[in-house]
């Protein structure tokens, strides 16, 4: 696991250049073992390519990935994305969300975009999405690798769709990991090698945001009651500043089994208060 000074330095570089790379992070078991599951589930359960030209009709996306193997369950929680992406955001972020992107040989280049840009906010703005692509297998220019346009988080505007712009491949071995602030435009590359380009792409969002994936709803709750406590509150069992997100006062992680949850900030503003108290008496 990285240290500290590891973890700054990664957040400051994502800040300044918009990305980072934990190059080599995961080790090549775990990379082979949810390779694996991608083909398994997609044999089994008939997933096929994407319909619509900017997903790729080439590239096979499956969503909603906590449901179908507890392999996929260790990807949102792996520790040092997890520490980067919180420096960034906060320590109460969500899981905005997690799908595969397989690109099949012959995927065109998808469209440059920013995964923010249907956000009402003026750009450049604060950080509120994190993504986290992992490269399942070597990220090469003529495979499709992530392309980039270094720094464009702090332009005023996105975009414009369809449209070419200067970009860089961000090529990595397998086992690395890409973080970057979603307001950075980016797009897959063109795959026009005669193999697949297998990745995750695994993003955060800020604990106020809305997720882009309804986990709360597609993951069914027992299976959801089985996750890690950390992988149930990322999922949206949780409540931000101790007000957003609460079910009559109560933290929803309670409806998955678990003791009590965090107090509402009201009750704890009183607890703390009456601690002040107590301990000004002795």
């Amino acid at each position: 696991m990285l240290d500290d000074t590891q973890f700054d330095a990664h957040a400051e570089r994502i800040r300044r250049d918009g990305f980072t790379v934990l190059e080599r992070l995961v080790a090549p078991d775990i990379v082979a073992s949810l390779v694996g599951a991608l083909d398994r589930l997609e044999r089994d359960k008939g997933f096929g390519y994407a319909k619509t030209s900017f997903e790729g009709h080439r590239t096979i996306r499956i969503n909603n990935l906590l449901t179908h193997d507890e392999r996929f369950w260790q990807v949102p929680l792996q520790p040092d994305v997890l520490a980067v992406a919180e420096r960034i955001l906060d320590r109460e972020l969500l899981l905005h969300s997690f799908c595969s992107l397989i690109l099949g040989p012959g995927q065109p280049a998808q469209p440059l975009h920013e995964d923010t840009q249907l956000i009402p906010l003026p750009r450049p703005h604060v950080p509120i999405v994190v993504n986290a692509i992992w490269a399942l297998t070597d990220f090469t220019e003529e495979n499709g690798g992530t392309l980039i346009v270094p720094g464009s988080h702090r332009y005023d505007r996105a975009p414009e769709y369809g449209r070419a712009y200067p970009a860089q491949p961000a090529t990595m071995p397998a086992g690395s990991v890409m973080l970057f602030d979603s307001a950075l435009w980016h797009g897959a590359g063109e795959n026009r090698s005669d193999a697949r380009r297998y990745a995750f792409s695994c993003s955060y969002c800020a604990g106020w945001m809305r997720q882009q994936e309804n986990f709360q709803l597609g993951v069914p709750r027992e299976t959801a009651a089985r996750f890690p406590r950390r992988l149930q509150e990322l999922c949206g069992y949780s409540v931000y500043r101790g007000q957003f997100g609460h079910i009559d006062n109560h933290d929803p992680i309670e409806l998955l089994g678990q003791p009590r949850g965090r107090r509402m900030v009201w009750e704890a503003t009183d607890v703390k208060r009456a601690r002040a108290a107590a301990g000004g008496g002795t």
